[in-house]
Formats: structure tokens, sequence, C-alpha cells
């Protein structure tokens, strides 16, 4: 099939063969991540800190403030899609972002909770902000990337691999930046810079408009009224998210209401009206969806309970010069920016010579990484002694497991969700994966708050975080094991050999015999999100 270039693209102009839009979402989702992770690279500490919380009730605070992060997209994108617009969305969320960003550089004195410090409100307004900001701006900015292009353009693939690589950059930068500047010369300067970061996202947005091709506009006629409605709604949501970052449980019950409601309505709707291979496909795609939940719980502690680890346990000297802990949270983004086209090349590879690993085998591999990782971390600092200070070094290599088991299952798993979703189901199905981070977000709260032992000294407290590790480090690697034993069964589920794309000719599928997504670890979304 001949690919395809839109005439406006060439009438506005192209940078490195793409349209120059491409770089101003380049550019404002880079400082966007940049501001994202660098604020998330000092908030465990900042909790614990400066606000003086216990390493339990940060934990909890923690988890559900990134599980609010993965709800509110999907709030987010609908309203986009029905009245907005995905332009005046982002513009939305990064006017709200920039906002968050900025009052988190209100700290006031350091304070136990709440107590003699009135400004511990400003700081959940802060939180509230940047929830419902990064639920306007991420559920969109990726979709106008591919608004550039039409669907048969072979720049597609190349645009969001650009795209990635943003945001990868901007995550990696921030965490370094704000993490030092914080915890050097104070949490306002770190905050701050965030803030700055997420201005200049702002500023590129709106100067870039004109080369954007009028892509992300209204899908109708949109009344000044209801625009200004959709603002209110959004501002609603704030506080909203306000409240139920202060009552914490309030979001678990939001979890397991809507999620447990979600996943009943989907698999009743595969049950009665589909067909019985898009049935199976479902059932597969929910099997996958639950089990992402593992994965991500044992994920997310990098920013908190492994960071708080990072801090007290290990010895950050390297080259001479102590590393703040909060730096070692960009490791994760520079081992996906050097991995993820060796990975993507490796399933191409496979692919090729009907070798490729299927999708829930790719899923059982990263699930028992993430657990593996745990475990090299509980066998290393156990090797020196309980008492020693923990070499730097297996702080890389559990980055570097999560890494390597993030890139078989987050961009491997937003590919089959596409795949096995018929397309009046596909936005239910990807908000139900999105439901599952936002869970495993909350479940990681949880298991950060387990590893908290407040009053029994260094020594004890980090014997309680290693036990909590080893649990659920072989937890993971049994589950995963799991996975991979019944992943032919999942697989027979998918049918991919009755699975067909009218738009998509068979010699653009990828070159599997079997059809598994050949773009995995080059999706803008991989946990970068």
């Amino acid at each position: 099939m001949a690919s395809t270039i839109p005439e406006s693209g060439d009438a506005q102009g192209t940078l490195m063969g793409h349209p120059k839009g491409l770089f101003v979402l380049f550019f404002a989702e880079m400082w966007e991540r940049f501001s994202y992770y660098g604020m998330r690279a000092l908030l465990i500490f900042y909790l614990t800190k400066h606000w003086l919380f216990s390493d339990e009730d940060a934990g909890i605070i923690y988890g559900a403030y990134t599980a609010l992060v993965y709800i509110t997209p999907v709030v987010g994108g609908y309203l986009a899609d029905r009245y907005l617009g995905q332009r005046k969305a982002v513009l939305f969320g990064a006017v709200l972002l920039t906002l968050g960003h900025f009052f988190m550089a209100f700290e006031g004195e350091p304070a136990a909770g709440h107590e003699g410090n009135s400004v511990i409100y400003v700081f959940w307004l802060a939180l509230a902000l940047i929830i419902v900001g990064s639920g306007f701006l991420k559920a969109n900015i990726s979709v106008i990337v591919g608004q550039l292009y039409p669907r048969t353009d072979v720049r597609r693939d190349g645009a969001y691999t650009i795209f990635y690589m943003g945001i990868n950059i901007g995550a990696f930068f921030g965490s370094i930046l704000c993490g030092y500047i914080g915890e050097t010369y104070g949490w306002a300067y770190g905050f701050g810079l965030a803030g700055f970061g997420m201005l200049f996202g702002l500023a590129v947005f709106v100067w870039g408009r004109p080369l954007l091709l009028g892509r992300g506009e209204p899908p109708r006629a949109l009344a000044r009224s209801t625009e200004w409605t959709m603002y209110g709604a959004g501002i609603g949501m704030v506080a909203l998210c306000w409240a139920a970052i202060q009552f914490q449980s309030l979001v678990g019950y939001v979890l397991g209401g809507f999620g447990g409601a979600l996943v009943i309505f989907v698999l009743f709707t595969a049950v009665v009206k589909l067909p019985s291979d898009e049935r199976d496909r479902i059932f597969a795609a929910m099997f996958l969806i639950l089990t992402s939940i593992i994965f991500w719980a044992l994920f997310e502690q990098a920013g908190s309970s492994l960071n708080l680890y990072t801090d007290r346990h290990v010895d950050r000297t390297m080259l001479g010069f102590e590393i703040p802990a909060s730096v070692f949270q960009s490791v994760n983004a520079g081992f996906i920016f050097l991995l993820a086209p060796a990975f993507a090349a490796t399933w191409t590879y496979l692919g090729r010579r009907q070798m490729e690993p299927s999708t829930p085998f790719k899923f059982g591999l990263g699930i028992i990484q993430v657990g593996l990782g745990f475990l090299v971390l509980v066998w290393g600092a156990g090797s020196v002694g309980v008492g020693a200070a923990t070499p730097v070094v297996l702080i890389f290599l559990i980055y570097l497991l999560h890494t390597t088991g993030e890139l078989c299952l987050s961009p491997v798993g937003l590919s089959a969700m596409n795949r096995l979703a018929p397309s009046h189901m596909a936005s239910l199905i990807m908000g139900t994966w999105f439901f599952a981070s936002a869970t495993g977000n909350f479940a990681a709260g949880l298991i950060a708050a387990a590893t908290g032992a407040e009053g029994v000294g260094e020594e004890a407290g980090k014997s309680v975080v290693l036990d909590v590790y080893f649990a659920v480090g072989w937890v993971a690697v049994g589950a995963g094991l799991f996975v991979l034993v019944i992943s032919p069964l999942v697989r027979r589920l998918m049918h991919l050999d009755t699975l067909r794309d009218d738009n998509v000719s068979d010699d653009l599928i990828g070159g599997s015999a079997v059809g598994e997504p050949q773009a995995a670890g080059l999706h803008p979304e991989v946990r970068k999100q």
C-alpha cells in the first residue's frame, strides 16, 4: 500500500521529514515530563522530611496521588473527544499543571502532617492541580501526534518514536536537575524549577499552535458557554481530588467500586453482545489487564519505598561525590532511552523468523523480571550484611531489571489493547487498562506503607524493608511463571489467525506470522505517562 503524506504538512514545511507540529508536541511533552518527574523524584522526601509524615502515611499518600494521575485521563480524554477537542484540553491541562508545580514551591515551616502549618492545604491543592492537569494533557497530546498523519502514512511509527524520546529526555533530566537542586538547596528551588519547566512547555505549545495544522480542534462547533462549562468541570475535578488526596481511603473505595463495576460491565458485554472470537479476545485482554496490576504494584516502588531505601541504606558515593537519592530516579528513564530501540529491533527480528514470543509470554517475562529485581537487591544487601551500606551497583541492577521488565509489558500491553478490542469498545478497554494501572499504583502505596517501620532503629528498619521486598519479589516470580505456563491458552483466546484490519495491508502488519505487535518498546506511553 502506498504511503500518504498530508498536503497540509507540505504546505507548512517539514523538519527531518515530519510536520513541524511534531516537534512542537515533542518539546511541550518533554518539558511536561521534566516537571512531572522532577517533582516526583522529590515528593516522597518532601512528605517524610518536610511534612514529617511517617513512612507508612507517606507511602499511602504517594500511592493515592499516582493512582489518581492514572484515573483522570479517562475523564480528560472523554471531555476532549466529546466537546473540547484535544488542543484546548491540552492547553487547559498545561495551565493547571503550571499552577500546580509553582504551588508546590510554597512550603512554609516544617511540621508533622498539617499541625501548625496551614500551607499544607496549598500542598494538597498543588497535588490536585497536577493530577487533573495530567488528566487533560496526557490523555490528549499523544492523540494529536497521530492526527498529524493519515493512518496509511509510513512515518507514523517514526513520529511516535521521536515523541517517545522527548518523553524520556524530559524524565531523565527532570529527575536529575530538580532532584539535585531540591535536595541540595531547598524544596522550593527544586519544585520551582519543575514549575518553570512546565511553563516552558506551555509557552512552546501556545507558540506552536499554527504548526499543528488545525489538528485536535473540537469535533463540532463549540459554544463558548459549553467550553467554559467543560473548564468548570475540570475545576470541579480539582476540588474532588483536593479532598480525595487528603482522605486516601476514598481513592481505594473508588478504585474498588468503579474498577469492579468496569470489569463486570466489560465481561458482561463480551458474553452477551460479542461473537465468539471477539468475546475470547476480550477475555484475553482482561487477563492481561488484571495481571498488569501485579507488575505496577512492584514497579512503582521506585518513587516511594525504593527511593527512601536509596536515601537511607545505600552507599551513594560515586567518583568522590555523594549523589542525592532523588537523582537515581533518572536511571529508569536513561535505561529506557538506551534499551527501547534494541527491544523493538529484537521483536522485529524474531517476528520475521516466526520466533517472537506471544504477548502473554512477554507479560510473564516482565512480571518475573520486576520480582527478580527485588530479589537481587535483597541478596546483595544480605551478602554485605544488614548493618553495612548497600553497594550502589545494586540500585542500578534493580532499575535495569525493572526497565527490561517494563519494556516486555507496558508498550506490549498498550499495543495488545488496541489490537484485541473491537472498534466500538476500544476506548472502554483502554480506559480499563489505565484503571488497572491506577489500581497497581494504589497497591504500590500499600506495599510502601508495609515497609515503614517507625521507632525500631535504622538496622531493624532496613530488615523490615528487605523482608517485604523478599516476599513481594517471590510473589511476582511465582505469578510470572504462572503466566508463562498458561500463555499458550491466553494466546489461543486472542485468535490472531482471524484478526484483520481492513485499513492495513498484510505486508504492513509487521512480518510476524501470528501478527504480534512489532512496535513494542517505542510507544510514547511506555510508563513515561
